[in-house]
């Protein structure tokens, strides 16, 4: 199988058709296009998901905490806690260790979030360290989204820009093969954009609009969050692409490496389906923190879509992220 996220042919297939006990306190299960998983403890529900962080060696421990915190809040929910799992092989050394925990730390007082616990281990299972966080929030029930409101005409929106994540884990991994093409100014603000990674704001402020459904923009890109999206709501949606924003240094950085920006990991980005109603209210608060808000497509009966010089294409299932192919 090809490095990355599982496809998620396989993913139905294989990992889904073999979870078979059920119980009724879940309310949301393991599926495809969605983030997190809900457990029902009466008037609140406990929001609960992990991920790990595999695509880099860089900021590692900011990466973890960030990356399972944005998962939780696409159903509107907080952050309460996290579990930290960190492997490291036998040469890492304890100031690496310390650097991972002091980050890990920073990022979770920057989104309000504790370290309750998990595993620290050195293990020769591994040939690099590898972090694995799972995050648990907590929401009122009466505010979990309900995709049977999805309705034909609503907005797809996206927060921020597509490709912050990569972007920034290329300039982290390959500076010093960019700096000549780009510049020292665009590498480091293109390694700068590691700050702009949650997006718990967005997903808390969007649960307060009544956004019907949020997705973490992570592997696969703007493109495979879209396929996924279409999955997890049964109806379609169409796309446009000259309305995604997108940064230059991202651009730039994607035409030296002759990678697709659309397909990029996209941490820091979210993407909302809201009623036109709500979408202004939902824009104007987003703005007052500096949280940039853009309708990219809307709701169809059917199919999964893009637009791109007025040429209608079909969206496909996401594949290996544009990073691996980058980095390798």
């Amino acid at each position: 199988m090809e490095i990355g996220k599982v496809p998620n042919e396989i993913l139905e297939k294989i990992v889904f058709s073999n979870i078979s006990n059920k119980r009724n306190e879940v309310l949301v299960r393991a599926a495809i296009g969605e983030d997190n998983g809900i457990i029902d403890f009466g008037d609140n529900v406990c929001v609960v998901s992990t991920d790990p962080i595999t695509g880099t060696t860089k900021d590692i421990g900011r990466l973890a905490i960030h990356i399972s915190c944005n998962d939780v809040s696409t159903s509107g929910a907080e952050p309460i806690a996290v579990l930290l799992t960190i492997l490291c092989p036998p040469e890492t050394t304890e100031s690496e260790l310390e650097k991972i925990m002091k980050d890990a730390s920073q990022a979770a007082a920057d989104v309000n979030v504790e370290i309750i616990g998990g595993h620290t281990e050195v293990t020769d299972g591994v040939n690099r360290v590898i972090i694995s966080t799972t995050v648990i929030g907590k929401q009122l029930k009466s505010k979990l989204p309900n995709y049977e409101k999805i309705k034909v005409g609503d907005k797809v929106v996206i927060t921020k820009y597509i490709g912050i994540e990569g972007t920034s884990i290329i300039a982290k991994e390959l500076g010093d093969k960019l700096i000549d093409k780009i510049g020292k100014e665009q590498l480091n603000k293109a390694i700068n954009l590691d700050k702009m990674l949650s997006v718990v704001k967005d997903g808390v402020i969007a649960g307060r609009h009544n956004a019907i459904y949020m997705h973490d923009i992570t592997e696969g890109g703007v493109y495979g969050a879209a396929w996924e999206a279409a999955e997890a709501i049964k109806k379609g949606l169409i796309i446009y692409e000259d309305q995604i924003p997108i940064m230059d240094v991202t651009k730039e950085i994607s035409d030296i490496l002759e990678i697709d920006p659309y397909r990029l990991i996209s941490s820091g980005s979210m993407l909302i389906i809201i009623s036109e109603n709500n979408f202004d209210n939902l824009k104007e608060e987003l703005e007052r923190f500096d949280i940039k808000a853009t309708v990219i497509g809307e709701i169809i009966e059917e199919g999964t879509y893009c637009i791109k010089d007025g040429v209608k294409s079909v969206i496909d299932s996401p594949g290996s992220d544009e990073l691996y192919k980058a980095l390798k």
